[in-house]
C-alpha cells in the first residue's frame, strides 16, 4: 500500500510536512509504521496550489528519500494547500504515470489501497468511464481509473455523492465478477479550497487515517502558523504524541479546509 499527507491551511513550505517531522513522509516511504508495508519505494509525488487555478504536480520513480529534486522543490514551494505520496505498488507497473496524486484540471486526487480483483473487473470499470475522459487516463493503475470514475459520476459537481456512486459501480462490478477480496481506500480529493478525505473497506479494516487542526508555534511539529485553523490530514501521525491526532472512522467524509473541518459525516 501507500502513505499520503494532505494540508490546509495558512501557506507552509512543503518540506515543513514532507521533510521536517520525526515521522515525515520522507521517513514513512522507508519505516512507514501503519501500513501493510514499512518500505513505500515505488515513487512519490506532490501536488499544490498557487496563483493559478491549475495545480502544480512533480513525480518520479526514485524512493522518495533518495530524490534531492523532491528535497529542494519542498524546502522552496510554499503552498495553502498541498498533498504528498509515497508508493508501494500493487501488481502495476513502476512508472511516473502511475504515481500519485493524479491531477485533471483544478482537481488533485490520490489514494492508498487496492480494488481487489482489478485484473479482473479493470476493463468494465474502463468502460463506465464516459468518453471524453478516457483519453486523460495515463496510466495502469487501479488508483487512476478510481479517480476518472469519481470524475464521470460528478466529482466536480458533488464529490460526496460523486464518490457514493463510484463505490457502488466498483463494488457492484466486483461482486458481478465474483471477486472475494476487498476494496479499501483512504482517499483524498481537492479542487484547490477544500479537501474531501475518506476512508473505506468493502469488508475487513480499512487503511489508517488521521487528521490534526491547529499547529501551535513551537510545537512538536515545529510548524509556524498565524491561525489554528490549519488541517493536516494524513496515513500515520508525524509524531507520537497522539493528542494531536484524532483517527478517521471507517466510512466517515473529512471536508477540511483553511477554516478547520467544515464537515464530518458517518457514511
Amino acid at each position: 500500500m501507500c502513505r499520503w499527507i494532505a494540508y490546509a491551511g495558512p501557506a507552509i513550505y512543503m518540506g515543513d510536512l514532507l521533510l521536517t517531522p520525526e515521522n515525515s513522509l520522507i521517513r514513512q516511504s522507508r519505516y512507514a509504521q501503519l501500513g501493510l508495508h514499512s518500505v513505500n519505494a515505488d515513487g512519490f509525488g506532490v501536488g499544490w496550489y498557487g496563483d493559478r487555478d491549475e495545480p502544480g504536480v512533480f513525480k518520479d520513480i526514485l524512493p522518495a528519500w533518495n530524490d534531492q529534486n523532491l528535497r529542494n522543490i519542498a524546502r522552496q514551494v510554499s503552498s495553502p494547500l498541498f498533498f504528498g505520496h509515497v508508493r508501494a505498488a500493487t501488481g502495476t507497473a513502476i512508472s511516473r504515470a502511475n504515481c500519485h496524486p493524479f491531477r485533471q484540471g483544478k482537481w488533485l486526487f490520490m489514494h492508498n489501497g487496492a480494488i481487489g480483483g482489478f485484473e479482473t473487473v479493470r476493463r468494465d470499470l474502463a468502460l463506465a468511464v464516459r468518453p471524453d475522459l478516457f483519453p486523460e487516463i495515463l496510466g495502469t493503475t487501479d488508483s487512476e481509473l478510481f479517480f476518472y470514475l469519481l470524475l464521470t459520476h460528478g466529482l466536480e459537481q458533488d464529490p460526496d455523492a460523486a464518490l457514493v456512486k463510484t463505490i457502488e459501480v466498483i463494488e457492484d462490478a466486483q461482486q458481478d465478477h465474483g471477486v472475494g477480496e476487498p476494496f479499501t481506500m483512504t482517499v483524498a480529493m481537492s479542487d484547490g479550497a477544500s479537501i474531501w478525505a475518506y476512508r473505506h473497506a468493502s469488508t475487513g479494516e480499512a487503511p489508517s487515517l488521521y487528521y490534526g487542526i491547529g499547529a501551535k508555534p513551537q510545537n512538536a511539529l515545529g510548524l509556524r502558523m498565524d491561525t489554528e485553523t490549519a488541517v493536516i490530514i494524513l496515513s500515520e501521525p508525524l509524531d507520537d504524541d497522539m493528542s494531536q491526532w484524532v483517527a478517521v472512522q471507517p466510512d466517515e467524509l473529512i471536508i477540511a479546509g483553511d477554516g478547520g473541518i467544515s464537515a464530518q459525516a458517518q457514511r
